[in-house]
């Protein structure tokens, strides 16, 4: 069975744990508040940062490289494009969706209760806002069918709430996505206690199991 060390609200985290629940496969997750570094973990990673993955020796700390290993490893149901064209497409968009979206959220995240939380709420809330009209084109972000890139941005959109980041009439689109995969059972499945308490709707109709294991 495969481990991971997990921040029981940190995005990669979150982003890590919505792939393995979409996979099905059995993991013993152990999730953490990030005040406390485990002992064990500072010897398994030299950063001690979360998430960190191990699978029998091998044991690794870096959420997107976690996420790509999961979906090689463990190739059904698949997550990246078949074709080589269209996983290098993805890939391209995952590199965007980072610099225009991820990093900014994982920013104001860390900017929360300092003085510069306000123009960091702004930045984020621009970098959703150009890209609104995305989520009109496919089913899913960018693609019809479900991908890592969903994986990586559901987390985000999840916390808008308790960011502070309200959504208008003109994020329609925006809205129908976030109903759809947030409905999916991968998805509350991949919530820990303290996650499922930050969005106002709850869609949380399913069982979660005690222990957190995916």
């Amino acid at each position: 069975m495969m481990g991971l060390y997990s921040g029981n609200i940190c995005i990669r985290s979150h982003q890590v744990r919505f792939v393995l629940s979409e996979k099905g496969i059995v993991t013993k997750i152990d999730n953490f508040d990030g005040k406390k570094i485990p002992e064990d973990l500072i010897a398994l990673n030299p950063f001690a940062t979360f998430p960190t993955l191990i699978d029998r020796e091998l044991v690794l700390y870096d959420s997107r490289v976690i996420i790509e290993y999961i979906d090689e490893r463990y190739p059904y149901p698949p997550l990246m494009p078949v074709s080589p064209v269209d996983r290098a497409k993805v890939r391209l968009a995952l590199a965007s969706l980072e610099t225009d979206i991820v990093f900014p959220a994982i920013e104001f995240d860390h900017s929360i209760g300092t003085r510069i939380e306000n123009s960091m709420r702004k930045k984020l809330r621009s970098a959703l806002n150009a890209s609104a009209d995305l989520f009109s084109v496919n089913k899913h972000f960018l693609n019809d069918d479900f991908t890592i890139i969903d994986c990586v941005l559901a987390p985000i959109l999840w916390r808008l709430d308790y960011f502070g980041i309200n959504l208008t009439s003109d994020h329609k689109h925006m809205k129908d996505y976030m109903e759809r995969v947030f409905s999916r059972e991968a998805f509350q499945h991949s919530l820990t206690e303290d996650e499922e308490e930050m969005h106002p709707v709850s869609y949380t109709h399913l069982t979660l199991p005690t222990n957190r294991e995916v």
